[in-house]
């Protein structure tokens, strides 16, 4: 009997147009034949052919198994025009390849071939990547239409300028969607925007003239002007002895302890937040509101808001400070403790806040935007039922995977959890309309409540030497439905673990496959001090829900945080509302 035939990878045009070219990557058993119309590469390249046929049809008739497209700007070497290239990969797999699979191996595939570590920089190179990758690796893919199409002279805009390569390929950055830290770390122009900032970050703690210009490194007299000008419209106050805070509401009440709270208004809920915008999105979900402002000028203040949302009674709170440096913490830590200290007769703990997204750039059912809320829930496919996961530490191994080193969290009472998901499952989930009463609430209060434009909502990946691509959010193949959010501005929920951890929150490599190892969905601000503090005083149930404001972690850009925190807070409600009555 004859040797079966090896399969080679063999690339053909499609078909070519004065602005667009097609072309197919396929898994082939032939003979390879050199000819004038074939070229079979040897050497490393063994196992290629390059088919120089003009018109060709792959003779596949069903629907690609997924899709993204990505675009590049290209660079005349003649006159130095810009013209943008958008690039679309569609993908077909072999038949006993699981559906389930398929968009798990096309996002891995995209995200090999845009690796910063040797993102191809021409044509050339990148048809030779795709043929490699689908040679070496991607065993289970049978075709990869690729399709370049050029659409026309662009001017890329000037604040994101791009990297022009050798070969005259320009990606194009993201603007505002990544902040690095040495370019965060550059001492900014003085605002009263970013005085402010620093104020509501650090609210409730006071801060002096003398702490602006040791992080600002801007002038008293500069400081002082905007402080001035802050306190004039409302937004701040002088305290004692030289000390500004943030003017919270007009009913603060500046204490210094707290007064003894009657059984009857003793919360049974705490709600745990970490930026200012957060904080007031959860207060616009509360009613019959108190709030106190528990003062001191050594250690940490506090903030507590009490209220109610449907029969529960309910408190909220500030961080000081978020991070991991020892003092940030330290205070998020205490904050809890405290917290939990004085209320205790608190039984459900929520982290409530922005986060960032972890996107899917092939399959519309598991990706996450801007503006969707991630409530943190066990993994349906992990035994081991953690709903939060903190990575202390990620390091490349000898087989170039990573090895981690995490601290899992996870509830005695999975009750929050069944709520949300119970909630997701609803056809009539009522978080939209609380974020509708949150925008009439928080009217008067200063900041962008309601949805950016969608077109802000752009999604990049690094593909090294500071340039991005930009990639085209997946939209929905077959029978698979259309979420309310994509159609009449309501909330997408999803439920799914949260993570955390500065060594893979960051974009790059790290974060997609720690995600990936984690089921996570969504990455915070480092919250795990809290958590410690949430499990060492024996809180059984706890949840954390997360809107999404960028895809780092929620900080670094602060046009979608106050929407993402409303969203976050509807959803809060929501499952506050769908709790049995308390029995006391």
């Amino acid at each position: 009997m004859a040797d079966p035939v090896e399969e080679k990878v063999v690339m053909t045009p499609k078909c070519k147009t004065e602005t667009s070219t097609i072309l197919v990557v396929e898994r082939k058993a032939v003979e390879a034949e050199a000819s004038d119309k074939t070229h079979v590469a040897g050497g490393d390249h063994t196992g290629l052919i390059i088919n120089k046929e003009k018109v060709y049809e792959n003779g596949v008739t069903e629907p690609c198994h997924a899709q993204l497209e990505f675009w590049v700007y290209l660079v005349s070497v003649a006159n130095g025009s810009h013209t943008r290239e958008a690039r679309a990969l569609r993908f077909w797999f072999k038949p006993q390849t699981p559906p389930s699979e398929r968009s798990h191996e096309a996002q891995a595939f995209f995200r090999e071939l845009v690796s910063p570590q040797d993102f191809p920089k021409d044509y050339v190179g990148f048809i030779k990547k795709i043929m490699k990758l689908m040679q070496h690796k991607y065993h289970q893919l049978k075709i990869l239409e690729i399709e370049l199409r050029q659409e026309g002279r662009r001017t890329p805009p000037p604040e994101t300028n791009g990297v022009v390569t050798s070969k005259g390929v320009v990606y194009n950055y993201c603007n505002g969607s990544f902040i690095e830290d040495s370019a965060a770390s550059q001492t900014p122009i003085i605002s009263e925007q970013r005085v402010l900032d620093m104020i509501e970050n650090a609210y409730p703690n006071p801060l002096t003239v003398e702490d602006f210009v040791s992080v600002g490194k801007w002038s008293k007299a500069d400081i002082k002007d905007a402080l001035e000008s802050l306190e004039e419209k409302g937004l701040t106050r002088t305290m004692s002895e030289g000390l500004y805070i943030r003017q919270h509401s007009v009913d603060t009440q500046v204490v210094k302890q707290m007064p003894t709270l009657c059984s009857s208004r003793q919360p049974s809920i705490a709600v745990v937040t970490a930026l200012y915008c957060e904080k007031q999105a959860v207060d616009a979900m509360m009613d019959n509101q108190e709030t106190y402002v528990r003062y001191t000028t050594v250690g940490e203040s506090n903030v507590y808001t009490l209220g109610t949302i449907g029969a529960h009674r309910v408190v909220t709170t500030k961080l000081p400070s978020v991070g991991r440096t020892r003092e940030a913490m330290t205070a998020a830590g205490n904050t809890t403790t405290r917290l939990l200290g004085i209320f205790q007769k608190v039984e459900y703990v929520f982290l409530v806040g922005v986060g960032g997204g972890v996107p899917h750039y092939t399959d519309y059912a598991k990706h996450v935007r801007l503006g969707d809320v991630v409530v943190s829930t066990p993994a349906s496919d992990l035994s081991d039922k953690y709903v939060y996961i903190f990575c202390e530490k990620a390091d490349r191994n000898e087989k170039g995977g990573w090895d981690y080193e995490v601290k899992p969290y996870k509830p005695s009472s999975f009750l929050l959890q069944d709520i949300a998901l119970r909630l997701t499952s609803s056809q009539t989930a009522p978080w939209n309309s609380y974020v509708e009463e949150g925008l009439q609430r928080l009217r008067s209060v200063p900041g962008r409540w309601e949805p950016p434009e969608g077109a802000t909502d752009r999604l990049c990946v690094e593909v090294g030497a500071g340039a991005y691509i930009e990639v085209s959010h997946p939209t929905p193949q077959g029978d698979q439905v259309v979420y309310s959010s994509d159609q009449a501005g309501g909330i997408r929920v999803h439920c799914a673990p949260v993570a955390g951890g500065r060594a893979v929150a960051a974009a790059g490599e790290a974060r997609a496959a720690f995600a990936a190892h984690a089921r996570a969905l969504a990455y915070d601000c480092e919250l795990d001090a809290v958590l410690d503090s949430v499990v060492g005083n024996r809180k059984d149930c706890f949840v954390s829900v997360r809107g999404i404001s960028d895809y780092r972690d929620g900080t670094r850009g602060k046009e979608w945080q106050p929407h993402a925190a409303l969203a976050a807070a509807a959803v809060m409600k929501s499952i506050v509302a769908a709790m049995d009555p308390p029995t006391d």
